[in-house]
């Protein structure tokens, strides 16, 4: 018998929120072989999409995350470079241009984690998957 999986756990780790076991995407967050979202789970068959369109809820999610990480880019470069000014524009563009294309993977990811885990009423968490 396996313990309880904690909800921070699946979270981290990207596992169904019905089962906290199975893997929701394929493939790595960053690499050659490309993430996908599975359809249904492998562990306790949960349908992972639960209708038609369900992600794009998702987009929100990750426009608050991507508006987080360019404010905290714009600080770190303020701490680096000074106020913007004329002078200061193109570090400003750079840092938070570059900081967005590094962290799309991340923000894919984990918006529809955060989607599915702490925004979807509808998937309730079973511990009779952890026996």
């Amino acid at each position: 018998m396996q313990g309880q999986t904690s909800k921070l756990y699946a979270i981290v780790h990207c596992k169904c929120p019905h089962c906290r076991r199975g893997s929701i995407f394929t493939g790595t967050m960053y690499g050659w072989n490309i993430q996908h979202t599975k359809e249904i789970c492998g562990h306790c068959a949960q349908r992972i999409e639960i209708e038609p369109g369900y992600f794009y809820a998702a987009m929100y999610v990750s426009y608050a995350m991507n508006v987080i990480e360019m404010l905290l880019a714009s600080f770190i470069t303020y701490l680096f470079f000074g106020p913007l000014t004329d002078a200061t524009f193109w570090h400003y563009l750079i840092v938070i241009f570059a900081g967005c294309f590094i962290l799309y993977p991340f923000n894919y990811r984990y918006s529809r984690i955060i989607l599915l885990h702490i925004l979807s009423p509808n998937i309730k968490y079973k511990p009779y998957y952890d026996k």
